[in-house]
């Protein structure tokens, strides 16, 4: 079936269902929104799976962050052993969780829950002086993600959720959207994890020095090699791939969205295929999902990253499924259809 005749029976059948017209809201949305993602009008979730990416950023280095680097080896750790949010949440909605070192600057090779898939044993390089990463190095990242989605759907998953763990990674993300929708920096760049005001000034120091050094460009492959981070262009790369192949993308919060705004200007179709979860409180990615033209289901106030925001939205997606597959029709429920 050609796309819009799909589309415009995927309506009809939203419409015909036992409700006023338009009266799920959202619910609506994401249900022809899926049922476009994987070519039919009985959409199916099956085998949700979260890939959780862990790397360290030498930008930490200059004190962008209040969490120190240690932080990433900790959490990722405390994740081998089903203590953090991410397990929580993918134990609630039966996420099939896997762990991935990218780039930790610390040795995990005791932790046989993390898939140890370094790109470099310490992270990236540090981006206020030199780029983050080679042009090698990125596309071993992006293959990386291709192989890591790829083992995810011949699971059964046809609905992907990313999420991360790296102290400084809301940097990269604030360099990502300045440059990509053209917003001044001081209007993407927040308190991250938790930085007053003093924080927040000397960050935005840093990466305005950053952007002096590299100069602006919008090449997607220039912006991931000098500001990426390995998790960051990891994910680009799984995010691609599933889109490709047919899967629904549940897309996190600040750092996850840069992600899928990267992703979108490699590959133009890219956001049909991704659901936005959350947005938080931070004014600069209000402004980057105003910027790709999108819209996040939920306003929690999170900021914990590692994908946690879109696990949280999950049984919403679930909802909108069961909606345009379970609720009875007019003419079948011999209800008088009244619009």
């Amino acid at each position: 079936m050609e796309r819009e005749e799909l589309r415009k029976r995927l309506i009809e059948k939203i419409d015909n269902l036992n409700k006023p017209k338009g009266s799920m809201g959202r619910l609506e949305e994401l249900a022809l929104q899926i049922g476009l993602i994987q070519g039919t009008l009985t959409p199916t979730l099956t085998h949700p799976c979260h890939l959780l990416l862990g790397a360290d950023h030498g930008i930490e280095r200059e004190g962008v962050s209040i969490s120190p680097r240690q932080v990433t080896w900790q959490q990722m750790r405390n994740f081998s052993r089903g203590g953090g949010g991410v397990n929580m949440f993918c134990r609630q909605h039966g996420f099939d969780l896997t762990l991935v070192d990218v780039g930790v600057d610390h040795d995990l090779s005791d932790c046989p829950a993390i898939l140890s898939r370094k790109i470099a044993p310490h992270g990236t390089r540090n981006f206020l002086y030199e780029p983050a990463m080679s042009e090698s190095e990125a596309e071993r990242c992006l293959s990386l993600g291709r192989e890591l989605a790829c083992n995810c759907r011949q699971k059964g998953c046809n609905i992907l959720c990313i999420g991360e763990m790296g102290i400084g990674n809301t940097s990269p993300s604030s360099l990502w959207m300045s440059e990509l929708l053209d917003i001044p920096l001081a209007q993407c760049v927040g308190a991250g994890a938790g930085l007053n005001s003093e924080g927040v000034r000397h960050k935005m120091q840093v990466l305005t020095q950053c952007q002096q050094r590299v100069g602006h460009t919008t090449n997607p492959s220039v912006l991931m090699r000098e500001y990426g981070g390995f998790e960051m262009v990891t994910a680009v790369g799984a995010m691609l791939w599933a889109a490709e192949h047919g899967m629904v993308l549940l897309i996190d919060g600040f750092i996850m969205t840069a992600c899928a705004l990267m992703a979108s200007r490699i590959e133009s179709d890219f956001l049909a295929s991704a659901i936005f979860c959350h947005q938080g409180d931070e004014a600069g990615h209000r402004l980057m999902l105003e910027g790709m033209g999108v819209k996040g289901l939920l306003q929690l106030g999170l900021r914990l990253g590692e994908g946690t925001g879109a696990l949280c939205a999950y049984p919403i997606v679930e909802s909108a499924v069961r909606m345009i597959n379970e609720m009875n029709n007019f003419d079948n429920a011999h209800i008088t259809k009244y619009f």
